[in-house]
């Protein structure tokens, strides 16, 4: 048997895992020595592998690749030849028609690894002559970037994993780890028994909660007003650090001005929080010596997502909590190289290593070291921006690679509209999801296991992964695919292997430029910036408490709260917040297709409700109900719990059949673009014919997966 070296493909934690391969097939997995997980693995890192032997338990794997001849008909299985002319000729006709600003491209956070993000913006930008590439950050911690950007000058974690468990207080803020990251659930742990203090923020009694000195059951979408609030109260019992403040940061006057507004007692009906529990959570806070926040997508996505995060950072600046190891800001992102994909570029508005599409010198040097006379200074569009471009007639083209928007995307209605109002739709991907089935190009790429890399963890570790197997079936690595495409379309885009995209991208990045393949290599584990190759990389940011803004100092700030968009009325009267599960990822093709994992929870997934919400219902624990929003109606499981609290029901969004994002709701944040997945009005309702609705999930799964696989069946 032998042990090939990987990353795991799951969360943004990096863990190594060595995966065990006989006969050219992986039997197995354990857990190696990396930096960030220490040979501890979660469920999707032990059993999250069995997909890569096409188990087709939940859609098959994509083989060949495929064209249809017109939309709606028969996949055609194609040459890659074939198929690269049908795209290039297809952009190159739409680009000359209606402008480059009417394809758009995505980046992927769920496997491809840096070099094909790199890759792929190039594309975008030398080839296209646009911006318009985006990725799933965008859904997810799009306002932890552009809000540490603001406040701090870098938009990334500033510390590390490992220096979680070195803080003498944690600020958990909307953020279920158990659920999310289980190896940081382990750290918070680990540092809970060194004595630190934990608190925890979150309208659910999450698992952390269980170990919090003082957990804060906030009202779902308070965020902002008890942010406020904690600031208000560091100003009034001055338990700021003044002298950090009078020589590290600014911005004092205008952040005051607004907080002293938002006391304890005056936010309590808006947080439903007592003033008292406010106060004690605030001098926790400010009295340690070393303290930590940590917040996850219950602080991201939401309209006031940017302004929240800003608000955090304003807290650790007003206490000096920056600057050394055990305090900082940990955004802990999601996907296992989401924080890559944005290194790389993969976003409308910046080149790789952060630089900015409108900075003249930039554009200049990528424009040179790319070989085109000039680059597009005008920033592209998001990913959410798609379903409004299409129905506006000003987007006729979406290269999709390795994301499903019709699973992952709020209001999944209106996205199926702008699907079909898209003249070309190109699916760059491992499986046929329900995004690949409407395709006219299905171009297959080879899947993590099958290719090496490098990815970002979530606190900024570069490392490298290995390929572990050989691809079955006529699949290309995503990064060979888009140069083809690229070569095919006149542009010199030719590499001979990741190492050299890596040589390239890093030559063009102050931030990387010192991260070489071989520091990289085996357990290597370097953290940008490292600027140069003598450097050892930077487990945390801002040493001597110099920030990456103008003034080299961070930035103060508060602004007033707003309301969730949607409120609850008599007809809709619950909250609906999307959430995490434990054994399932993003569209769950990867770990649907693993036996241990679906075992571990299936179709159609659950909706949490409180034990009293449930009584006044006549809902009993298991049983299948409707859940139903202003945008559509899905069938999904109680899970009924007193840990869950009263007005709001959580579900996840892996589901296929449960789908939450039918109801969620298309509101944006106005500076992120990221929707307000974590508040829409929602009803339950029992269903009287329990027998005919276990029948119904039952035909509807097996109805849909028989689809995708006969959809399917001409590539196979």
């Amino acid at each position: 048997m032998d042990k090939k070296l990987v990353v795991c493909p799951y969360c943004g934690c990096g863990c190594k895992i060595f995966l065990h391969v006989e006969e050219g097939k992986i039997v197995g997995a354990e857990g190696a020595q990396g930096v960030t997980n220490e040979a501890r693995l979660c469920l999707k890192g032990y059993f999250g592998w069995e997909f890569l032997n096409n188990t087709r338990l939940l859609t098959p794997r994509l083989q060949h690749p495929a064209i249809r001849r017109k939309r709606g008909g028969p996949f055609e299985k194609v040459s890659w030849q074939e198929a690269i002319a049908f795209v290039s000729s297809r952009l190159k006709k739409i680009k000359a028609r209606s402008g480059p600003e009417s394809i758009m491209v995505t980046g992927s956070s769920r496997g491809p690894g840096n070099e094909t993000n790199y890759v792929m913006q190039k594309f975008v930008r030398a080839v296209l002559g646009s911006n318009n590439i985006d990725c799933c950050a965008r859904v997810c911690h799009g306002p932890s970037v552009a809000g540490l950007q603001a406040t701090l000058g870098n938009g990334a974690m500033s510390n590390s994993m490992k220096d979680i468990e070195e803080s003498d207080c944690l600020l958990i803020f909307g953020y279920n780890a158990a659920d999310s990251h289980p190896i940081v659930a382990r750290r918070i742990i680990n540092a809970k028994e060194k004595g630190a203090k934990i608190i925890v923020c979150d309208p659910r009694y999450i698992e952390s909660a269980r170990l919090a000195d003082l957990f804060l059951p906030l009202k779902n979408g308070s965020n902002m007003a008890l942010v406020n609030a904690f600031a208000h109260v560091l100003i009034e019992e001055r338990l700021w650090n003044k002298n950090y403040i009078d020589q590290h940061v600014e911005g004092l006057e205008a952040w005051s001005e607004v907080v002293k507004r938002y006391s304890p007692e005056a936010v309590q009906e808006i947080t439903g929080l007592a003033p008292t529990l406010i106060r004690q959570a605030a001098r926790m806070y400010a009295g340690a010596r070393n303290a930590t926040i940590l917040w996850g997508m219950g602080v991201t996505q939401w309209g006031q997502g940017v302004d929240v995060v800003k608000g955090l950072a304003s807290l650790a600046l007003a206490t000096g909590n920056f600057g050394r190891p055990g305090v900082g800001v940990g955004p802990v992102r999601g996907q296992n190289n989401v924080q890559g994909a944005c290194d790389m570029g993969a976003l409308p508005n910046l080149f790789p290593g952060y630089q900015p599409v409108t900075d003249k010198a930039a554009r200049e040097k990528f424009a040179a070291a790319w070989g085109v006379a000039s680059l597009s200074d005008k920033p592209g569009h998001a990913i959410t921006d798609v379903p409004h471009l299409a129905l506006e007639g000003k987007l006729h083209a979406y290269w999709i690679m390795g994301e499903d928007p019709l699973q992952t995307e709020p209001d999944l209605g209106l996205m199926r509209q702008a699907m079909a109002k898209l003249e070309l739709v190109i699916v760059q991907d491992i499986f046929m999801t329900k995004t690949a089935e409407l395709a006219d190009v299905l171009l297959p790429a080879t899947s993590w296991g099958e290719h090496e890399g490098v990815y970002t963890s979530a606190d900024r570790g570069f490392q490298r992964f290995y390929k572990a197997v050989e691809p079955q079936g006529d699949v290309l690595p995503d990064w060979e695919i888009i140069s083809r495409v690229a070569q095919e379309m006149g542009y010199p885009m030719r590499y001979a292997n990741n190492e050299t995209i890596w040589n390239e991208l890093r030559v063009l990045c102050p931030l990387y430029t010192g991260v070489t393949w071989e520091k990289m290599a085996g357990f290597g584990y370097v953290q940008w910036p490292c600027p140069e190759e003598s450097h050892p990389g930077t487990p945390w940011l801002y040493e001597g408490n110099h920030f990456s803004r103008p003034s080299g100092k961070g930035q103060l700030f508060a602004c007033d709260w707003r309301p969730p968009v949607e409120p609850t009325d008599s007809q809709w009267p619950l909250v609906l917040c999307t959430v995490r599960e434990v054994g399932h990822y993003s569209c769950r093709s990867m770990t649907g297709n693993c036996h241990a994992l679906t075992a571990q929870a299936d179709e159609p997934g659950k909706v949490q409700i409180n034990t009293v919400d449930a009584r006044q219902l006549n809902i009993s624990d298991g049983e299948l109900v409707w859940v139903a929003s202003r945008r559509g109606r899905v069938i999904s499981r109680a899970e009924v719990s007193e840990r869950i609290n009263r007005g709001a029901v959580y579900m996840t969004y892996q589901w296929w059949i449960g789908a939450c994002n039918e109801l969620t709701i298309d509101h944006l944040d106005p500076i992120a673009k990221t929707p307000e997945f974590k508040h829409c009005a929602v009803r339950v309702e029992k269903i009287a014919d329990a027998e005919w609705a276990e029948q119904q999930v039952a035909e509807s799964y097996q109805q849909l997966k028989n689809r995708l696989a006969k959809t399917a069946e001409p590539l196979a």
